[in-house]
């Protein structure tokens, strides 16, 4: 049996010392030492032994498959760095080639317009205020002067969750819990920028979702006339100077007056771009302000509706399919 281990010893190191992947050397390693291996074939062989013979063999047994071991585990290590090598050498890169262009991001306009209108009213004193999409009905609708059957919630064809939580329809709400937060104290200036939902069919001037920014004033004499000269200000620096801008008689229910604002385009003629007018009295007394003692101004827009005029895009699906091409040309906002 001695004969017979150092025979398997000398056959399993030259096999191991040929062997070119680590695939095959743990093939080796099941061939020679596994459970059901050479090595251990032969030890089943101890029995017929004497028992002087048994340490013996018992220890050159151990002996061998502890070199084997080693011989295997070395010959791993050399494989490794043998791949490793291979890897390296196929993985090499030529610093000296050419590099090609790397593509350069932009802001997306939709983006850009809303900085540069948050820009503008920030530099006038306004604050941004923020509120959840998923509002309350009596957020989003009742503290807003539109009662259950009031008929104007029709203009807002809501996305309903249950009876009383929605994806709100505008940015409000948010209007409306600013003030419940102010607890009476002024002067509250505010933007209030975010996404809004209704029921549209999407088409070239209509989507389900789009981008809100609405702006609330509440203090002691605020006038129509501070209402008409912030949206003035705002005009000019975000159109232009000498942007020509008008007030049309409207409504809505949460002010009273109520107004639509255009501005005047030598090649498109008077183009509508946003709502205001002058908060109603329901509105602040709910809220938990004096209508007697405080006046305020609101007004809301749509982002994509100031996006596509800046810009002259007449599809507002444009701004939403991340065309690369599309986007492209805004390298330069």
């Amino acid at each position: 049996m001695r004969e017979q281990l150092l025979r398997l010893r000398e056959e399993a190191v030259a096999e191991i010392g040929v062997v070119e992947d680590l695939t095959a050397l743990q093939g080796m390693k099941v061939k020679y030492l596994g459970k059901k291996g050479e090595l251990t074939t032969i030890l089943r062989g101890m029995g017929k032994l004497s028992k002087e013979e048994r340490p013996i063999i018992g220890s050159l047994a151990n002996e061998i498959r502890s070199y084997l071991e080693n011989v295997i585990a070395t010959k791993g290590e050399e494989l490794e760095e043998q791949q490793l090598e291979k890897r390296l050498q196929s993985e090499k890169i030529d610093v000296t080639l050419p590099s090609v262009e790397p593509m350069v991001g932009a802001t997306h306009p939709m983006i850009a317009v809303t900085q540069q209108i948050e820009d503008i009213f920030i530099g006038m004193g306004f604050e941004i205020a923020e509120g959840p999409e998923v509002e309350l009905d009596l957020y989003n609708f009742e503290l807003l002067n539109l009662t259950k059957e009031h008929p104007a919630r029709d203009m807002h064809d809501s996305f309903y969750i249950t009876s009383e939580i929605l994806l709100r329809t505008h940015t409000s709400p948010v209007q409306v819990r600013t003030l419940q937060a102010k607890e009476g104290k002024v002067p509250v200036r505010i933007i209030c920028p975010g996404k809004v939902y209704r029921r549209d069919d999407d088409d070239s001037t209509h989507s389900h979702q789009f981008m809100q920014i609405e702006g609330l004033v509440v203090d002691r004499g605020v006038s129509m006339g501070e209402l008409n000269g912030t949206l003035l200000s705002f005009i000019e620096k975000m159109f232009g100077e000498g942007t020509e801008m008008r007030l049309r008689p409207s409504y809505f229910p949460f002010t009273e007056p109520s107004v639509e604002v255009d501005i005047y385009d030598p090649e498109r003629g008077w183009l509508e771009i946003l709502g205001a007018g002058m908060v109603h009295p329901r509105v602040l007394e709910k809220a938990g302000y004096d209508p007697e003692r405080y006046t305020g101004f609101a007004f809301g827009m749509g982002v994509e509706r100031i996006t596509m005029l800046k810009y002259n895009i007449d599809d507002i699906r444009q701004l939403y399919l991340n065309d690369l091409r599309f986007l492209k040309q805004f390298q330069s906002v």
